[in-house]
């Protein structure tokens, strides 16, 4: 049982864990269109291939290639209330009912719960907002002093290492009294160094001992 004085925090992944499948395709779709994404995915299909099967680097890169196609030049804030609109529906949609109640029960428990995603930060913070927890961590986009979006990163595509590192960052922001006990959820292998790091790690994909977290103890259903 934990010390009721010792610092709780529960960090979520979004896509697969959060809501059923990834939304990065379905917010380009709903910011730039069919069309548009559809002939920016065909121009890149190969490398968008190679990042899926290699993960990784090539993921990261396949994936800031394919927002600098679709995204270089629009303005940010126009963007932002787009992506507002589409964070709420495809939250609507597509949440996970059993790791949505596993985040109410943190809530009800008194814990920090923050979303750590390797989508956009500027929908993981509606989402955030929208479930009434206090962080969001996600891959920032950088905008120039315009404030057109680059189609870049701002810093790294937030997966893997760069999950443990962002949430750590967090965590260390937020001045804990201690050093927090740290419950986390995932369903991918971009998620594992993230559950390497906790206190009490849970696999909520739907392979689960097929899946690429099959060392970490199941989510349980109560």
């Amino acid at each position: 049982m934990l010390d009721p004085l010792t610092p709780t925090v529960a960090a979520f992944d979004l896509d697969g864990t959060l809501t059923d499948g990834g939304s990065v395709f379905p917010w380009l779709r709903h910011v730039s269109g069919s069309s548009a994404l559809f002939r920016a995915a065909s121009t890149l299909a190969v490398p968008l291939l190679v990042g899926g099967v290699r993960s990784g680097a090539s993921a990261d890169a396949a994936k800031e290639r394919l927002f600098r196609a679709l995204l270089a030049g629009r303005d940010f804030e126009e963007v932002r209330e787009i992506s507002r609109h589409f964070a709420l529906e495809h939250l609507a949609d597509k949440a996970r009912p059993h790791t949505l109640a596993r985040l109410n029960w943190h809530l009800e428990k008194g814990h920090d719960v923050v979303i750590v995603s390797a989508s956009p930060q500027l929908y993981v913070d509606v989402v955030a907002q929208s479930l009434d927890v206090v962080g969001a961590v996600g891959t920032r986009l950088a905008v120039d002093p315009m404030g057109k979006l680059t189609g870049g990163y701002l810093g790294k595509n937030c997966r893997g290492r760069e999950k443990l590192r962002r949430l750590s960052e967090w965590i260390d922001e937020r001045h804990y009294a201690g050093e927090p006990e740290i419950y986390a959820y995932g369903n991918s292998r971009g998620d594992r160094r993230m559950l390497s790091g906790a206190t009490f790690p849970f696999n909520a994909g739907r392979l689960g001992y097929l899946g690429a977290l099959r060392r970490f103890p199941r989510l349980p259903r109560e």
